[in-house]
């Protein structure tokens, strides 16, 4: 969130997001040292396991001597074996349910005390079946009861002192109970809260993910508002000096014809000329000035979707580019006599024809049908001087239609030598669509050129 609005573009936004949200994981992976032999890890958790390996399997030996004492067996054997079983230990986890096998085997022989305890916690902290884990819990269980109640009766006899009948299965249960149940609850616990840790880590990898994502749709979308920013304004642009200009190089031109011939109409045409150019400059200068302006921040409403001039990371023009396509001052259809009066004044056969109830629209319409008129007298002025047009404008129930057609040139009268950027077809769809209308232009039969609009009423 916080990248759609930093000054600076999103993508940084969303760097500093992904530090923030580091998880750790990835501290883990940046900070650990290469992975350790075989199974393990971490070279860390190989010397863990090796050390209670190394302790199991002595504590096993010194009880392998007694076992092999009380069984008759060599000393060495005893030792070794006790070795053997406790080195076991060293498997923990990789085969977790060996290592708690092995103890219960071992149980009556009263060893492995250190390897069944470290055995049954990491059997219940690992990924084992909970029922395998309560199994090998039960079995451990009923191993260390039945040892414990013999060797607490043999005590009990061998002292010769008279106890209830409750003492031996009270101390033998509780002595089961302690060598089991603490490893196994701890180890429950210990891989509960390992997995609501990876958990955690997942959700915060996810929720960088859509922060990733956000920040890069916040680009896009600033990305988009400029694209739309410098289309707006160039449209407008083109159509306040595009016309103005082109009347000017025409009124030029017929200045320079009858120079010599007829002074007087020279003088009022180049007196035309310059009002154009300047009524060409106010519109300039009023459009740079609203540009130059403090932008004024838009409703909430106002573009559903649309970046605040934050996101942009410099000031937004695109408001002030369009208060003043919708501005009060602006050109509507009430300006359409004089924008054909303007053409007429250059020369240029121009009627007017007006059907239905005259009416005011919503300004946004009135003046995009203003400059789908103007647009295509400016054409005509470029590519069909000398034609006659046709200026119809039709007021219906719920919308407006204007119409621009232009007979055939006359081939001598057409080489103005305008300049033609090709975009004023495609600036007035745009704005014809944009406000829900429909735009279509193309030559006609008698081979000249017709555009027609029609635009919904609006508000």
């Amino acid at each position: 969130m916080v990248g759609v609005t930093v000054p600076g573009g999103a993508p940084e936004a969303a760097r500093r997001l992904g530090d923030m949200t580091t998880t750790g994981a990835h501290q883990d992976t940046a900070g650990t040292p290469a992975r350790g032999p075989w199974w393990w890890g971490r070279r860390r958790s190989a010397a863990l396991d090796i050390g209670l390996g190394v302790l199991s399997a002595l504590e096993c030996a010194a009880e392998g001597a007694g076992f092999a004492d009380d069984a008759g067996l060599p000393l060495p054997v005893g030792v070794l074996f006790g070795l053997g079983v406790g080195a076991v230990l060293v498997l923990r986890r990789r085969w977790p349910i060996v290592v708690v096998l092995v103890s219960i085997a071992v149980t009556p022989a009263e060893m492995g005390f250190l390897m069944g305890f470290v055995g049954l916690y990491t059997l219940a902290a690992c990924e084992v079946p909970r029922r395998i884990t309560a199994a090998l819990a039960g079995m451990s269980l009923a191993a260390s009861f039945l040892v414990t109640f013999v060797r607490v009766r043999q005590d009990v006899a061998a002292a010769d002192f008279e106890t209830s009948s409750w003492y031996v299965p009270l101390v033998s249960a509780f002595m089961a109970v302690a060598l089991t149940a603490p490893p196994v609850l701890f180890g429950l616990y210990i891989g509960a809260r390992r997995r609501l840790m990876e958990s955690l880590r997942e959700r915060a990898d996810s929720l960088e993910q859509e922060l990733s994502l956000l920040a890069d749709q916040a680009e896009q979308r600033a990305q988009l508002a400029r694209t739309e920013e410098r289309t707006r304004i160039a449209r407008e642009m083109h159509d306040v000096v595009a016309h103005r200009v082109s009347l000017m190089v025409v009124h030029a031109a017929a200045l320079q014809a009858v120079a010599l011939k007829d002074p007087q109409k020279a003088v009022k045409n180049a007196a035309l000329v310059g009002e154009m150019g300047r009524q060409a400059l106010t519109e300039l200068r009023e459009m740079l000035g609203v540009l130059r302006s403090e932008p004024v921040s838009p409703p909430p409403a106002a573009r559903p979707g649309a970046v605040p001039p934050a996101a942009v990371g410099r000031p937004v023009p695109a408001a002030a580019a369009e208060a003043l396509a919708a501005g009060e001052d602006g050109p509507c259809l009430g300006n359409v006599e004089e924008l054909v009066e303007q053409s007429r004044a250059v020369g240029t056969v121009v009627e007017l024809l007006v059907s239905g109830d005259v009416r005011e629209y919503a300004p946004e319409v009135e003046q995009t049908a203003y400059r789908v008129v103007q647009e295509a007298l400016t054409n005509v002025h470029k590519h069909a001087a000398g034609a006659k047009v046709v200026v119809r404008l039709a007021h219906r129930g719920d919308e407006v239609a204007m119409q621009v057609e232009n007979g055939p040139c006359d081939g001598a009268a057409a080489d103005a030598d305008l300049p033609s950027g090709g975009n004023g077809l495609v600036g007035m769809r745009e704005r014809v669509t944009a406000l829900g209308g429909v735009f279509v232009s193309g030559p006609t039969d008698a081979g000249g050129f017709r555009v027609s609009a029609v635009l919904p009423a609006g508000t």
